[in-house]
């Protein structure tokens, strides 16, 4: 599942703006009208200036998605024609200030607390907020950027500065306008994907409630998807610790896992530190069902490649010795399949450690070639899926397994069906994995046909 990005909507799908033709009223009537009073004309904008800020509006209009173009957008342009730039930051700043406010009710007011750990928080506060905080807010909950936090902060210190909202300390002109506007609607005013934040505390009672309906796992599936990324970091670690829990019951561990599942092949970097970060306090601390029940989340969601090598050695051993020991054991062509099914699992999506190669490549080699009663047939897929990506290396131990003192060798020269079938195996290996050190083995057990072909 992709993970979700702010997008600003392409000024080329939006309508044209087309603004009327202020030159035969605007000019004339900010002459008489600073005669009438008798002030000097130069206290407002030149005609020149304010021909040319009007002509770059509707550029920069049409990039104001039309739901975004309220009362404030016409006044903007009021103040333009009449040459009050200082006005039309005014206007453009609020309107950038309401959107932001926007975006934080569509984010979700009550989940606003948990992000901030603040439980007073609530609408009335959002309305308090002086304009910077409003900005470090948005930027926490990611409804910005950081470089949205930089233009827009500066907007905010122009605004502060040389708007009418205050004493000005000098004079906008035209060219200084048009910046302040191009960047409140890149960066405020846009048609960006708003995330929304996800309600923890609903989740974990969900979680822990009953073992998810496929539609209502898609559903938080969802949720955790459209939120932001340090969030979703944090949601992640939660469901972890669920896991881990052994006081969790198993149907909110298999909620957690199930969540996880989704999003793993998409973990962020900080998500896998995280991961391993927790996982290495279990070890710190000394808590064994912990991290025993650590090592299996990496192992469902294929990331056990996160762990350290002594880790992964140990669970591609254990893996290893327990498919061996089922061999072994009565009604073995029954109950082979699930344990080769996680070996074929782990080794799909880890790199085997070559410390634990001996023990793999003998369970895995040693069950495929089966006993004097045959195969498990259920099984044989897996072990099929193993041998073809075998490294070299484990090729070369594959191989070796034909002499003594290996049970496989035994078998292949006491039983034609043993026999047989390890030949199968050495025909699925691909002639550029196999080592020039074992090329005459790999020969000698090719099956007759395959040999004279190759």
């Amino acid at each position: 599942m992709a993970k979700t990005k702010l997008i600003a909507q392409s000024s080329t799908s939006l309508p044209a703006v087309r603004l009327p033709d202020i030159s035969q009223l605007s000019s004339p009537m900010l002459h008489e009208l600073t005669t009438a009073l008798g002030v000097s004309r130069d206290v407002l904008a030149e005609d020149d200036q304010i021909e040319h800020a009007w002509s770059q509006l509707p550029r920069l209009i049409k990039r104001i998605p039309p739901e975004l173009r309220d009362e404030r957008i016409v006044k903007m342009c009021v103040a333009v024609a009449s040459g009050l730039f200082d006005a039309a930051i005014n206007y453009v700043w609020n309107a950038a200030i309401v959107e932001l406010r926007e975006k934080v009710h569509r984010f979700g007011i009550a989940v606003v607390p948990q992000v901030l750990d603040d439980k007073s928080f609530d609408g009335d506060s959002l309305l308090d907020l002086k304009d910077a905080e409003l900005l470090e807010l948005c930027l926490k909950l990611n409804l910005i950027g950081d470089d949205d936090f930089f233009f827009l902060d500066q907007c905010r210190a122009t605004r502060n500065s040389f708007s009418v909202a205050h004493p000005a300390e000098g004079v906008v002109d035209e060219d200084e306008f048009l910046g302040f506007l191009s960047r409140c609607q890149k960066h405020a005013l846009s048609s960006a994907q708003n995330p929304k934040g996800v309600d923890t505390k609903a989740m974990l009672a969900a979680l822990t409630a009953a073992r998810f309906k496929q539609d209502q796992r898609k559903e938080w599936e969802r949720r955790v998807s459209e939120t932001y990324d340090a969030q979703r970091e944090l949601i992640f670690v939660m469901l972890h610790g669920i896991y881990c829990d052994p006081a969790s019951g198993e149907e909110a561990r298999l909620n957690a896992l199930s969540i996880c599942e989704a999003f793993s092949d998409e973990f962020s970097p900080r998500t896998r530190s995280a991961l391993v970060d927790r996982h290495q306090e279990y070890k710190a601390k000394g808590d064994e069902a912990r991290q025993t029940a650590s090592l299996q989340f990496f192992e469902r969601l294929g990331q056990v490649s996160l762990l350290s090598e002594a880790e992964v050695h140990s669970i591609f051993t254990s893996a290893s010795r327990k498919l061996l020991s089922v061999h072994d054991g009565w009604d073995n062509f029954h109950n082979e399949p699930p344990f080769a099914e996680r070996l074929a699992r782990l080794s799909r999506k880890n790199r085997v450690p070559k410390t634990a190669q001996p023990a793999f490549v003998e369970a895995v080699v040693t069950a495929a070639t089966g006993n004097p009663y045959g195969v498990s047939r259920a099984a044989r897929p897996h072990y099929n899926e193993m041998v073809k990506s075998f490294s070299p290396n484990e090729v070369k131990l594959m191989l070796e397994m034909s002499k003594s003192p290996f049970r496989v060798a035994h078998r292949i020269s006491s039983n034609r069906g043993c026999e047989r079938r390890f030949r199968a195996l050495v025909a699925l290996i691909d002639t550029k994995s196999v080592p020039t050190a074992s090329k005459s083995l790999y020969k000698k057990w090719l099956p007759t046909k395959l040999e004279d072909s190759k």
